[in-house]
């Protein structure tokens, strides 16, 4: 009997303790979480937030001969570069084999069909050389600041 009832104490002590417990380990750390920051960055109360993601796929267009396909390229990354300084676009960057998938655009926008319209101004796009794959997704507000600190660690700029 006196064990059942050692046992129904730390049971009920459970309830009191555990809850606190749990309740601590999700409540952020007053040093290290910055709300303002969380705002600015369109943070959820997980540090998240959404995007839409472009997969950049090889097109049907693209026999282009060398010089207009270097004045293509020179013509998307100057888009890259406008989106990005609009902030309209957190992250891109090409895939490094020789794949259909060329490379990607992270788009802080909040639908595909804003995405859409964004993709539509690209260069290459407009040529045919290259398609956009959009996808929602769900990832780290952290993102917002890759421009920001890449311009800091970047020697040469394009």
């Amino acid at each position: 009997m006196e064990r059942r009832i050692k046992l129904v104490i730390l049971i009920v002590l459970g309830f009191f303790v555990l809850p606190t417990h749990a309740q601590s380990e999700n409540q952020p750390d007053s040093m290290t979480y910055n709300a303002d920051l969380a705002a600015k960055l369109g943070a959820d109360d997980y540090g998240m937030r959404q995007y839409v993601m472009a997969f950049l796929k090889a097109g049907p267009n693209r026999d282009q001969d060398s010089s207009e396909a270097a004045a293509l390229q020179r013509a998307h990354l100057d888009n890259i570069i406008r989106m990005a300084e609009e902030g309209q676009l957190v992250l891109a960057g090409p895939f490094l084999d020789q794949g259909d998938i060329k490379g990607i655009y992270i788009f802080a926008v909040n639908s595909v069909e804003e995405a859409e319209e964004l993709t539509k101004t690209d260069p290459a796009v407009k040529a045919g050389r290259l398609i956009m794959e959009l996808h929602p997704w769900y990832g780290s507000a952290a993102v917002m600041k890759i421009n920001e600190i890449h311009k800091e660690i970047a020697k040469i700029q394009i």
